[in-house]
Parts: C-alpha cells; sequence; structure tokens
C-alpha cells in the first residue's frame, strides 16, 4: 500500500472554459468543498494559460491549488510561444502537469524533454505533476510495463531523493483518455500503480519514494471512481470531464473520502 494519508483529487480543463467559466467552476468548487479538512483533502485545478492569473486570485491556495498545463524548462530566451517558469510564478501557479499523453502524442514531446521541465519546475518551486501511460498499441504488444518505467525513470532523472516528497505522478492510459476513450479496469489500474509504486522505490529509495503520490486518470466517471479509489496502490483521482461541473466533482469528492480513508485504515469524513 501506498504511504499516502491525504486523497488527490483535481482535474485539467484542456483547451475549455474561457476566463468567467474558470472563475465561475473553481469558485463554486471551493464554496461546496470548503467544509472537508485539507490535511485530508489536496485539491487541485489545471486550467489554461490564460485563466491562470484571475483562478489563483479567485480561491485560496489552501483550499485550491492552480496549476498550469505546460512550462518551457528555460527561464527566457527564443522560444516563441512558450510560457517560462518565471511568468507562472508571477502569477502564482503551484503546480505544473508536465508529459501529458496530448503533449507527447500530439506535439511530439520526448522523455528526456520532460525531465528537463520537471527539474525547472522543481528548481522554481512547483510541484510538477508527471502524467505517464501506454497507448493502446503498446499494450497490445505487451510492453506497457517498459513504456511506464521509462517514463518514470528518464523523467524524474537528476531529481534528489529529498525531493522525493515535492513530485506527483498521474497514471493515465493513452487508450483511455478523451472522448472515445475506455477507462482502464480497476484491477490493471491497480496493477499499474502497484508497477509505478515499485519503480519510485527504486529511483528514489523506499521511504521517499512512498511519499509521491500516484493518481489515477482515464475516463474516471461517477459509474468507476468508487471501485478505482479503493485499489491499495491508487493515491487519488485525476478527473476529466466528469470534474468540469464544480456539483458533480463535489459529488464524486464526496463519494470516494470516505472510501480511501476506509482503505487507508484512517478514519474519514
Amino acid at each position: 500500500m501506498s504511504g499516502s494519508r491525504k486523497i488527490y483529487l483535481g482535474t485539467n480543463t484542456k483547451m475549455y472554459k474561457n476566463i468567467r467559466q474558470t472563475v465561475d467552476f473553481v469558485t463554486r468548487l471551493e464554496t461546496l468543498t470548503k467544509d472537508i479538512p485539507r490535511d485530508r483533502l489536496e485539491l487541485f485545478v489545471i486550467p489554461s494559460y490564460t485563466t491562470l492569473a484571475a483562478a489563483r486570485k479567485s480561491v485560496p491556495e489552501t483550499d485550491i491549488l492552480i496549476g498550469a498545463q505546460n512550462m518551457c524548462w528555460e527561464d527566457q530566451g527564443q522560444f516563441t510561444g512558450e510560457i517560462s517558469p518565471l511568468m507562472l510564478e508571477e502569477v502564482g501557479v503551484n503546480l505544473v502537469m508536465i508529459g501529458h499523453s496530448e503533449r507527447r502524442h500530439v506535439f511530439r514531446e520526448n522523455d528526456a524533454e520532460e525531465n528537463r521541465k520537471i527539474l525547472a519546475a522543481l528548481k522554481h518551486g512547483f510541484v510538477p505533476l508527471l502524467c505517464v501511460g501506454e497507448t493502446g498499441e503498446e499494450k497490445e504488444y505487451g510492453i506497457a510495463e517498459e513504456v511506464i518505467r521509462t517514463q518514470l525513470k528518464v523523467g524524474f532523472r537528476g531529481v534528489p531523493a529529498e525531493q522525493a516528497g515535492k513530485v506527483m505522478v498521474a497514471y493515465e492510459p493513452v487508450w483511455a483518455i478523451g472522448v472515445n476513450g475506455k477507462p482502464a479496469s480497476e484491477d490493471y489500474a491497480e496493477k499499474i500503480h502497484a508497477l509505478i509504486h515499485r519503480t519510485l522505490a527504486e529511483q528514489f529509495g523506499r521511504e521517499q519514494g512512498e511519499k509521491i503520490p500516484v493518481l489515477y486518470g482515464g475516463s474516471v466517471n461517477d459509474g468507476n471512481a468508487e471501485k478505482l479509489i479503493v485499489m491499495p496502490h491508487i493515491d487519488g483521482l485525476f478527473i476529466g470531464r466528469s470534474a468540469w461541473d464544480a456539483d458533480h466533482f463535489n459529488s464524486i469528492i464526496r463519494k470516494v473520502m470516505p472510501l480511501f480513508f476506509q482503505k487507508s485504515g484512517t478514519e474519514g469524513d
């Protein structure tokens, strides 16, 4: 079982929601979840770049972490169209998502690039959320585990063990993401999460590796959230469109929290 004693729940709104819609979403979410102790819940939202400043100003960071969907590894330079860590610092971002499947497979980013971004994120005090996952083809070939281990080993290369507690991992099988995605079964998700935890223990040592929360993402919804969260090695859920309505997201949060703490052997809300 993972060493986590806090549940991690978040969403990435991709290229949806303008500034007004994002502010309405996070403020409603903060109101609905205000009663939940944040020593039990790490709640985060990753909206589009143009909404970041307004989103950060609209809710306390003690209640909701606001993350960026991507980031350049350099502080400044001739990188037209990129966003610098310094720019994200300026708007008060807490977290940076790195290696999302759309960045890897649509925009052709590779593991070495994700590694440079993770090191830059840690340098600037952000929490890097590294996304890993295999394609449907890689799963069919039976190389899913090798692919994921490589993404982790390269992605976290050069990260000191003492900084392991400052990173997060999301397992998002590529074949399970998006409008036509088919969610992984809870047993398959558990198998991969166990692999991820073992790999992190190899890389950082068992004590430090256990500090890294590993979330499942990939067509999480009302129908499977409860089945997934009771799996021993799943520390939280990275939810897509099912979380884009604050009331619906709050409903999922309320359903999974008691199950998570029951699994962890601690008293939940």
